[in-house]
């Protein structure tokens, strides 16, 4: 084996892969103007572009006005959501792996999922106006991540972190009862339906407005995220290492914490549970760019806007009918944490 061939075999998988990182968004935009030309109603590129063209430039297009409400008033809003939704629960997801320095961690890991499900589930048996009905399902999110971290608070014997994701997974199984419940006494023929395609997640029902009203949640809870992205590595190394440097683990790990649950509350309560993103799209993005936060974060972000893109398409247009998208980020994650179980420590490095 020559020596270049030896050298480039001893270099970190994302220093090897990290030109393909270059090609991510122009794949991305290319994806972008494939979903919204594909689908029961086909728009040629060709017209795609021109309709979104003409939008920005405010000029009225010269094609089929029913091919204009179709890329601008339907699929637009859909896509936009995929996109916001996708790269919100992916830095999510990467920003809790690296707090908990653990890569089976996902934003369910808190209850957030749990908490906005009961809220939704919650404001559904209620007949509760659909705005009233995700204002709910945000509020159980962040009030789940509350109860966990008043558990945390009271248990000081034991080690944090572990405390976190313990009682993460209390509550959260103690929501799901709730949700069960509610189920039972819900009506059978109007309600429950409706109940399980929320809990199976959809961008079917999203509307311009909807991604308006979470986009400043979304920005505040990606704030700390991005302003503290140096920090965060630092605490990837453990608690005694970065006090060692002078961090206050103490005070930083609620204000991360909150910043990643406000994101994921947010997305989960305009499209329902959509899990399996925040766990596995931050390793892909490690594999492409490395362990340092400073990378991964937007390349989560990137990766999870085109998976989630990606899915929603093959949701609508793989049957007659259309997948709930649980079920399809389901069954890519499932196999793939299966695989970073049996890898061990490998996914991480």
């Amino acid at each position: 084996m020559s020596e270049a061939a030896s050298a480039a075999q001893a270099r970190p998988v994302w220093r090897r892969l990290l030109p393909l990182a270059a090609l991510a968004p122009v794949a991305l935009i290319l994806l972008v103007l494939v979903s919204l030309g594909i689908g029961r109603y086909p728009v040629p590129l060709a017209d795609v572009f021109g309709v979104l063209v003409a939008k920005l430039l405010g000029q009225a297009p010269a094609l089929d006005p029913a091919a204009q409400t179709v890329v601008l008033n339907v699929r637009l809003p859909r896509v936009f959501g995929a996109l916001v939704v996708g790269a919100g629960l992916a830095a999510a997801g990467a920003t809790y792996q690296g707090l908990f320095r653990n890569p089976l961690v996902s934003p369910d890991i808190l209850g957030v999922s749990a908490g906005a499900s009961l809220g939704a589930v919650l404001g559904i048996v209620l007949a509760l106006p659909v705005a009233a009905i995700q204002g709910l399902a945000f509020a159980g999110g962040l009030a789940a991540v509350g109860a966990v971290y008043a558990v945390g608070l009271a248990v000081r014997r034991h080690d944090p972190v572990l405390t976190l994701v313990l009682a993460g997974v209390a509550v959260g199984a103690l929501l799901g009862a709730g949700i069960s419940l509610l189920k039972v006494l819900a009506d059978p023929y109007n309600q429950l339906p409706a109940i399980t395609f929320w809990l199976l997640g959809s961008l079917a029902s999203v509307t311009a407005s909807d991604i308006a009203a979470i986009l400043p949640a979304m920005a505040l809870g990606l704030a700390p995220l991005v302003l503290l992205r140096w920090r965060v590595n630092l605490m990837s190394l453990g608690d005694e290492e970065a006090r060692a440097l002078g961090l206050e683990t103490r005070r930083l790990r609620p204000v991360l914490v909150a910043g990643a649950t406000l994101v994921t509350a947010a997305a989960v309560s305009v499209t329902g549970v959509i899990g399996w993103i925040g766990l596995i799209v931050p390793h892909v993005a490690r594999l492409l760019v490395g362990p340092d936060f400073r990378r991964l974060l937007p390349a989560s972000m990137l990766l999870g806007a085109g998976y989630l893109t990606a899915v929603d398409l093959l949701a609508r247009t793989v049957a007659t009918i259309e997948v709930p998208l649980g079920i399809l980020t389901a069954l890519v994650g499932a196999p793939f944490f299966l695989w970073l179980l049996a890898a061990g420590k490998r996914g991480w490095a």
